[in-house]
């Protein structure tokens, strides 16, 4: 039998005692990229800049770290994790909310998205894993659900959980499906306003444009004169490309070549807001993510799966789709082009914080995902005038 070595990262609280305190007291304090000096975009953000800014939403994580040397299936070395994002702190199910989701590249899985689309709806939490995972995570989901609503597939229609993924098999013994179902409902029920990052949770085996990568957060504001939105963005970033920060081509400069040599190619972005919008307008809102990482260095590659689902706080509808509470109004053109502007300067600098704060990870078969050189890029941004 396998001895699980995780931590509940989401309160800090050890699940056991594993020989990762260390590593995760580093993973806290490697900075985002603000605490270097670099400023992504002209917007205000948030109190925390993350996802958390958004009134009543929450992330919990559990990273599932162990073993080293030699791949062998099913048992590890084992790098990897879960994140279940909640949107609003009620129950999601009577309480839904508007949604729409966006596909740039489809070779990847966002389940429930189908019905999120149709309806125009949320009614689930959302949760990030691996893609050997979807279908425990999404049971384990399902349970989660099960346990909240007694009255789901008796007096209630069924429910249909939205999970993505992303392939962490370079690092990961990903056969092993070694998220179980303990593990999603820990991460639900241990998720809090403080958003950690980098190699945790669903983003532990995950790796961006060359280098280590995984969970990054971000938010922005607008101004008084477009209402006060919030607009907060989560991703879990694994995808390929020549890493850029404010259009300095960094990882070119780098001079590095990657080490990973089946470098995954997806990246999942959550957007949350509390502007009243429609789930078309939602939709729209998910459509700008690429922008941004066009910006970081993405082109989007065959086998990437490039998904990304947007929800507003703004109103809640009961199962009926009633509003129960909050409104739904029409923006005009000037207040939509600033949450568009919103969102693609959060996920620029979500996608930029996944790679900043994720360290260096040695996973199965000896396998390295090298962190950013730090300093060596702060230095090129120096002398190009990006700082």
């Amino acid at each position: 039998m396998v001895s699980y070595a995780y931590v509940g990262i989401s309160t800090g609280r050890k699940t056991e005692v594993t020989e990762l305190r260390q590593r995760f007291a580093v993973i806290c304090l490697r900075g985002r990229v603000r605490e270097y000096g670099i400023k992504v975009g002209g917007m205000e953000t948030g109190e925390q800049n993350s996802i958390a800014d958004v009134r009543g939403v929450s992330v919990g994580h559990v990273t599932l770290i162990q073993g080293e040397g030699k791949l062998v299936p099913g048992r590890g070395p084992v790098r990897t994790g879960v994140t279940v994002i909640l949107p609003h702190e009620g129950s999601l199910f009577n309480e839904k909310l508007r949604a729409g989701v966006h596909v740039q590249n489809g070779a990847g899985e966002l389940t429930g998205t189908l019905q999120v689309m149709e309806w125009g709806v949320l009614e689930t939490p959302i949760a990030l894993t691996n893609s050997l995972n979807v279908g425990l995570v999404h049971d384990a989901v399902v349970e989660y659900m099960l346990q909240k609503e007694p009255d789901i597939g008796i007096e209630a229609d069924v429910v249909l959980p939205v999970v993505g993924e992303c392939d962490d098999s370079y690092l990961n013994d990903i056969r092993g499906r070694h998220v179980k179902r303990e593990h999603v409902l820990e991460a639900a029920g241990t998720a809090s306003e403080k958003v950690v990052e980098g190699s945790v949770g669903g983003g532990t085996g995950m790796s961006a444009m060359g280098f280590k990568a995984g969970i990054g957060t971000a938010s922005r504001k607008t101004g008084k004169e477009f209402g006060h939105h919030t607009v907060g963005v989560l991703v879990n970033a694994n995808f390929s490309g020549e890493l850029r920060v404010n259009g300095i081509p960094v990882g070119r400069r780098l001079q590095t070549k990657s080490v990973i040599r089946r470098e995954s190619r997806s990246i999942i972005t959550v957007i949350a807001t509390d502007a009243p919008l429609t789930s078309l307008q939602l939709r729209r809102v998910g459509a700008h993510v690429p922008l941004a990482l066009g910006r970081v260095g993405s082109t989007s590659a065959s086998s990437s799966g490039d998904i990304s689902i947007a929800f507003s706080t703004a109103e809640r509808l009961d199962r009926s789709f009633a509003q129960i509470s909050g409104k739904t109004e029409a923006v005009n053109s000037e207040t939509i082009d600033e949450l568009f502007r919103a969102t693609v300067e959060a996920t620029e600098e979500a996608v930029l914080n996944s790679v900043f704060t994720s360290e260096t990870m040695k996973g199965r078969d000896d396998h390295v995902s090298p962190s950013l050189p730090v300093e060596e890029a702060l230095e090129i941004m120096k002398t190009s005038g990006g700082l």
